[in-house]
């Protein structure tokens, strides 16, 4: 079973989304907090970002949230956190976040959240990045990106090793399931990055 003391959860800033997805996000922040796992998120202080903080403040547990100075300039960020990182730019926070995490749990999200998702399973496929990333697909939301990745295996522009590199779980009791038994990757996998 993985030592699991840190998880990084990719989710929506949005506000205007469906109750379904908040729930979700308060579920995963109260069993985050139970197991004694701290949350590094993005420091947003509204939308899933700023609920899954909440929910693992409420429940008595931490959050280091990670934000570049110019969004912090814009107030974008969550007042309360237990601990708050300044960095440079976008990348400087991906990257310091994932380095905080030893799993990733992405819940839905726009542009950003798919877009450090994809950058983390590339980070995996490249043996750069090498704990657990766990989708949970609340309301089937990353159905047509998952459908997306099996066309990129079936056509070859990715192995079909690479499935592995993420799972796919339905709920938040799933996903905390999943960081805890997901068989770490090697850094040798490099060898397979090419086809």
């Amino acid at each position: 079973m993985n030592k699991i003391i840190s998880v990084c959860v990719y989710c929506a800033s949005s506000t205007k989304i469906d109750s379904v997805y908040f729930d979700a996000a308060r579920q995963l922040g109260t069993l985050l907090a139970e197991r004694h796992i701290r949350l590094i998120n993005g420091a947003g202080g509204i939308g899933l970002m700023g609920a899954t903080a909440d929910a693992v403040l409420a429940a008595g547990g931490q959050v280091t949230g990670v934000i570049p100075r110019f969004m912090v300039e814009q107030g974008w960020h969550h007042g309360g956190l237990t601990e708050l990182i300044e960095v440079d730019d976008m990348h400087s926070r991906k990257q310091k976040m994932a380095r905080l995490s030893d799993a990733v749990i992405a819940l839905p999200g726009g542009c950003g959240t798919l877009e450090e998702l994809l950058e983390i399973i590339t980070w995996k496929q490249l043996g750069l990045y090498l704990n657990p990333i766990v989708i949970l697909n609340v309301n089937g939301y990353f159905t047509p990106l998952l459908d997306m990745l099996q066309r990129a295996m079936d056509e070859n522009f990715m192995r079909q090793q690479h499935s592995a590199i993420w799972s796919v779980v339905q709920t938040p009791q799933e996903a905390i399931r999943q960081i805890y038994h997901t068989p770490l990757w090697d850094s040798s996998v490099r060898k397979f990055a090419a086809i």
